[in-house]
């Protein structure tokens, strides 16, 4: 959602101990483009060196629906396995209301195309059924509620808003097999610190508000948009003290913009630097 100036400053001057009331949020159609680097590595799976990019296109609005466009190349190098070139492309439809999930995934891996996953998702009080097509054509049902990643993100940025620091929610996005659900646990940090200029402009480059912003994002709108850090974790389902599948981290932007992206694989981790970010038109609200 895209605020304006004085209603931010209404937010950020509550109390610290006071809760905002969550406002209402509307995701902003976006092509963001983010380029990898290795951070960290160790472990049995140790990588020297990578390299990578993703691009994020994601489009629509709360009535018509919402489309991803997704892709991440990522290279990979060791002295043992030498280059590892992955491609995956992710292309996805959610309906408005968050109930109706389209799917198709393709992944190579150095040149080598691996199988397609096609399928679609709905979802309803009772809990989730997926449909798969191609030659992997079968169904999967899970009870209880699970989130597609549009309401998953709206979700995150309510939680934000109203001040909570923790979410926990099963997530279906028809990565990997098009079979997976992952338990969710996202921990929100404090909304971070924005100082707004008096006269109503953007804080200048290196001003303590663009602290750890990448270049991108300390422009126009989004420069004074309340963001908040996210620590997202991914668990295989089941019970128990359970090892992450893999981490994200973020600054989360009260439009569902992301910024400061580290992705952990448990033995090698990636920071995604914004490099580029395009905003489409501001949504509205959807009339029944």
């Amino acid at each position: 959602m895209r605020t304006s100036l004085a209603c931010f400053l209404v937010l950020f001057a509550l109390p610290s101990g006071l809760a905002a009331e969550p406002a209402d949020v509307r995701l902003a159609p976006h092509r963001a483009v983010y380029d990898l680097s290795l951070v960290r590595s160790g472990g049995t799976r140790a990588v020297e060196s990578a390299r990578g990019r993703i691009v994020f296109d994601f489009s629509g609005d709360a009535c018509k629906g919402w489309a991803l466009q997704y892709r991440q190349v990522t290279v990979l190098e060791s002295s043992e396995s030498g280059a590892r070139t992955s491609d995956l492309r992710n292309t996805t439809f959610e309906s408005g209301d968050g109930r109706a999930f389209r799917f198709r995934t393709q992944s190579d891996l150095n040149g080598q195309t691996g199988a397609p996953v096609d399928g679609n998702a709905e979802r309803d009080d009772k809990g989730l059924e997926v449909s798969l097509r191609g030659a992997k054509r079968n169904t999967l049902a899970v009870p209880g509620e699970v989130l597609f990643p549009a309401a998953h993100m709206r979700r995150l940025i309510e939680a934000a808003q109203a001040g909570q620091s923790t979410v926990a929610v099963k997530v279906f996005d028809g990565s990997d097999d098009g079979r997976k659900v992952y338990d969710t646990l996202a921990v929100i940090g404090p909304r971070r610190p924005v100082e707004a200029p008096k006269d109503g402009s953007a804080p200048q480059a290196g001003a303590p508000a663009a602290d750890a912003v990448e270049a991108p994002l300390r422009e126009g709108a989004m420069a004074t948009m309340p963001r908040w850090p996210v620590t997202l974790s991914y668990f295989s389902t089941g019970e128990g003290e359970r090892t992450p599948v893999y981490v994200l981290s973020f600054d989360l932007y009260e439009n569902g913009i992301s910024g400061a992206l580290r992705l952990d694989y448990g033995d090698f981790a990636l920071k995604g630097a914004l490099s580029r970010i395009d905003l489409g038109p501001e949504t509205k609200g959807c009339r029944s």
